[in-house]
């Protein structure tokens, strides 16, 4: 199966695109708050987290998914006290879709300051 490219304009390095689509599954890399001059947008995980899922939003529908797609979510963070905010934002982007998904606290992420990464993959039936 040929794979579609969706950048967005905030990858770092050549060598990735923020979704791939393959046939109907749909893979979003690691996402995070950083705009796309590398800045981190947010001041906590509660707020990286919301503004990390409309990112994943926006990648899922260039690749022709929605969140209700999203079938599976892995969830980076660099303190596990963060947990109850995250999975709180996390359940406002999904907008009542049920997933599964696995949480990894994590000593730090790519970019100092940054609390918050998540990848997701979607199922498109359409």
């Amino acid at each position: 199966m040929a794979k579609q490219l969706f950048p967005d304009g905030t990858e770092v390095a050549g060598f990735y695109v923020r979704a791939i689509r393959s046939g109907p599954l749909v893979f979003v890399a690691g996402t995070t708050s950083l705009d796309s001059k590398g800045r981190i947008q947010g001041r906590n995980a509660s707020e990286q987290t919301t503004i990390t899922m409309r990112k994943i939003e926006a990648a899922l529908k260039s690749a022709g998914a929605r969140m209700a797609d999203v079938t599976r979510m892995t969830i980076y963070v660099t303190d596990i006290r963060d947990m109850g905010e995250v999975t709180k934002a996390m359940a406002k982007g999904l907008k009542r879709s049920v997933i599964t998904s696995t949480l990894v606290a994590v000593s730090a992420l790519a970019v100092p300051g940054l609390l918050v990464e998540i990848e997701a993959t979607a199922v498109v039936e359409r």
